[in-house]
């Protein structure tokens, strides 16, 4: 009873989000998230969270996929590991190696190989985004990340540098 109260005050708290509202568009996040994974352990007197094995949280249309993922309610931090997926059907993907959505700062950070797509619009690549989620304002970056107690070292992308394509409309077939 006491893990599902602790699971239950987690969700709640972490709106679990992930960025999608600065990243993904417009999204609702009263709606509920449902969290699978192969396998949960939560340490009740730290706080902590841990879901392993193909994580997957979905909330409304938006859908989250990590190896990965560790709610650290302590310092308010999301943690998600190992080929992190973030898609919506009407505002695309965003993969990473790693992300970190800070609850205080309003902060998303996705690290290692990013790569933002929207079908038809737009590729982005680098090796660290971060995201405000109050103001909107993204910066992607191609420098090395270094690792952290909570995140692996991601290496520059290649060239080091931002690398992108953007398709015009003409091209797409949209108005």
């Amino acid at each position: 009873m006491r893990k599902a109260l602790i699971l239950t005050a987690f969700l709640t708290f972490s709106g679990i989000t992930f960025a999608q509202n600065a990243i993904l568009g417009k999204h609702d996040a009263d709606k509920d998230v449902n969290i699978s994974a192969d396998k949960m352990d939560a340490d009740i007197k730290g706080k902590i969270v841990v879901y392993s094995g193909d994580v997957r949280a979905v909330q409304g249309d938006i859908r989250l996929r990590a190896d990965a993922m560790k709610a650290d309610q302590p310092n308010h931090k999301i943690y998600a590991n190992g080929k992190v997926v973030v898609d919506s059907p009407t505002s695309g993907t965003v993969t990473g190696d790693n992300g970190i959505y800070d609850l205080d700062s309003k902060l998303v950070t996705l690290s290692g190989h990013v790569v933002l797509h929207k079908q038809g619009q737009v590729t982005m690549q680098g090796s660290l985004l971060t995201v405000n989620m109050v103001t909107g304002k993204a910066t992607l970056g191609a420098g090395a990340v270094a690792a952290t107690a909570n995140q692996a070292a991601a290496p520059a992308a290649p060239g080091g540098r931002v690398t992108g394509v953007i398709t015009p409309k003409s091209q797409t077939g949209t108005p």
